[in-house]
């Protein structure tokens, strides 16, 4: 039995290389972007019993802090673009003086529009790392950025 359209957006995964980045709403292409995590750091209680005649500690896991985010956008570097996009934004830090922006990556469907999309909130660079150089090569020259963010949220379009 075939299956229908509807059930294939509803039922099949969607492939990765269809997404947009928008950074403080405007849209930017990269090559990749890695890092979208949400985790919490683990705190371990542990405690006598008090009843039961139950020997030993009993030892409780909970979740304690949110983990920054570390996120990493790859792009081939562009004349005209890639100064504005990446070496700016990390040449403006000063000690405590930093641009936080937003950032929405946007994974898209067939036609293009928003499935869901993940915002990383208040951003700033941390390193920045120029392309590779190898004469033998033909490869583009791919500069990355990586980000700490105070935290990642996912929403359904």
């Amino acid at each position: 039995m075939a299956l229908t359209k509807e059930q294939i957006k509803t039922d099949y995964p969607l492939v990765t290389y269809n997404y947009r980045v928008d950074i403080n709403g405007v849209s930017i292409s990269f090559s990749e972007v890695s890092g979208l995590e949400l985790s919490f750091e683990t705190t371990t209680y542990k405690e006598s019993f008090a009843t039961g005649g139950k020997v030993g500690p009993n030892i409780m896991y909970m979740p304690g802090q949110i983990q920054p985010v570390n996120i990493s956008l790859k792009k081939g570097l562009v004349k005209g673009k890639s100064i504005p996009v990446f070496y700016d934004w990390i040449n403006d830090i000063q000690l405590n003086q930093v641009d936080k922006r937003d950032i929405v990556v946007h994974l898209l469907d067939e036609t293009g529009s928003t499935v869901v999309s993940w915002k990383v909130i208040d951003a700033f660079p941390t390193k920045l790392t120029a392309p590779s150089f190898d004469a033998s090569s033909n490869d583009v020259a791919i500069e990355s950025m990586d980000l700490m963010a105070f935290r990642v949220t996912m929403e359904e379009a």
